[in-house]
């Protein structure tokens, strides 16, 4: 479960500046507790992770901040605790320096009983604290995306994280009990902006109109939330175009219509119980915002995927062990390697992109495909300390994938000043 050796050398020297403590330099002293250890059986970790955060200088990312180019931005997202894990005393193990850093306080035990703490290092394009609000995760990740669109592109939001992580409430919006306000979620946020650059005179000559679409995948197999859950085919054609059979596509004049189909669209979604959460999403749910040509042949001239990606559960976590739930559980978790690959592929520069590998990367062949694509995921992060584990499988998924491309910015700069070099 460790990060590779180099990795982890490559992260501390990257903080090394963040941080004056090293690893595992903070250790149980030899004080005793005020607090009993059978009621507050983590009060020692939780002075330990406060007294390590006392010596950070945190500066989060501010809607002051520089929006940077990129063609792929992978941007991690932490949650508050919630009422439960304040309940049951959970403390909080993740902290958010910097800009585009990441801890992950990693509670230990030596041999003799020790404690320890094990401060893993993580390095995304952002990093968001739990103060972060949607309008501002959705500032530096998929409001850069929308005029990329207009420009003949095709863009690409993910929300990936274990359930209860807060993808649904980052995509779709507030939630109340079963009541949605998606007018909050990136859903909404970007439906907005699309009308915006529709209105804007810069963009008025291409003579668009918006659609939308909104459907999920569910055990390998496509459903229309727009159309009673009708079942889909996917196919591929001769020209490798891979085309929904039969997806409803509906003509939408204003934000307000796009934020009524996906109230109803989220309505028709795939639940089911797990460990994490009573009614967690099983399903992958995929939003487009399709811009068409007023032509005869309404030519396709942009799209907008968002996606909210079903839990990355494993098979041990769902409470029934029923086969149907394992094999729902195998299912998600072969699409997001899948995605993960097809990601991996795209960033550096691979004339073969594996989109095959499942359904929900057919359904997104061309956000890999082309010059023009761009794609921004974000990692959603529980803080709590019963949820450590989940959280380092949704972070080192994500590291992964920033890792692979940041390799091939570096190798590209390298070239490039080499070429300066030899030129000037």
């Amino acid at each position: 479960s460790a990060i590779p050796n180099q990795q982890r050398r490559k992260n501390d020297s990257k903080l090394a500046p963040l941080l004056p403590i090293v690893r595992d330099s903070i250790k149980e002293n030899d004080e005793p507790e005020r607090f009993g250890e059978a009621s507050r059986p983590n009060q020692k970790f939780y002075e330990m992770i406060q007294e390590f955060r006392e010596t950070l200088e945190i500066t989060p990312v501010s809607a002051s901040d520089l929006i940077e180019p990129h063609r792929i931005c992978v941007c991690v997202r932490k949650r508050p605790l919630n009422k439960q894990e304040v309940n049951k005393k959970e403390i909080d193990v993740v902290t958010i320096p910097g800009k585009g850093a990441l801890l992950v306080h990693e509670p230990k035990h030596k041999v003799d009983l020790t404690k320890y703490l094990d401060n893993q290092v993580f390095h995304f394009d952002y990093s968001f604290d739990e103060t972060a609000t949607n309008e501002l995760v959705y500032k530096f990740t998929a409001k850069p995306l929308v005029q990329s669109i207009f420009e003949g592109g095709m863009a690409t939001c993910f929300a990936y994280g274990q359930t209860g992580s807060g993808k649904t409430h980052t995509m779709g919006g507030d939630f109340t009990g079963r009541q949605q306000n998606s007018a909050k979620g990136i859903y909404a946020l970007a439906a907005q902006d699309v009308f915006t650059y529709l209105n804007h005179r810069r963009y008025a000559h291409l003579e668009l109109s918006a659609y939308v679409s909104f459907f999920e995948i569910y055990n390998g197999k496509v459903y229309d939330l727009l159309n009673k859950k009708a079942k889909l085919r996917v196919l591929e054609d001769d020209r490798q175009q891979v085309q929904v059979v039969g997806l409803e596509e509906i003509y939408v004049s204003t934000a307000e219509d796009v934020i009524k189909m996906i109230e109803m669209g989220s309505a028709c979604r795939t639940s089911g119980q797990t460990s994490a959460n009573a009614n967690s999403s099983r399903s992958h749910a995929i939003l487009q915002i399709v811009l068409r040509c007023n032509d005869r042949a309404s030519t396709l001239h942009g799209k907008f995927s968002l996606v909210d990606l079903a839990g990355n559960e494993r098979g041990t976590d769902v409470s029934s062990n029923d086969r149907s739930t394992l094999v729902e559980t195998a299912e998600i978790n072969r699409s997001l390697l899948a995605l993960k690959e097809c990601i991996r592929s795209l960033g550096m520069n691979s004339d073969h992109i594996p989109f095959r590998m499942s359904t929900l990367t057919k359904v997104l062949r061309d956000s890999f495909i082309g010059e023009k694509s761009r794609t921004c995921m974000i990692a959603m992060v529980s803080p709590g300390m019963a949820s450590c584990e989940y959280t380092m499988n949704t972070l080192r998924y994500a590291d992964s994938v920033y890792d692979a491309i940041s390799q091939v910015a570096e190798l590209e700069e390298k070239v490039y000043s080499e070429l300066k070099v030899e030129f000037s």
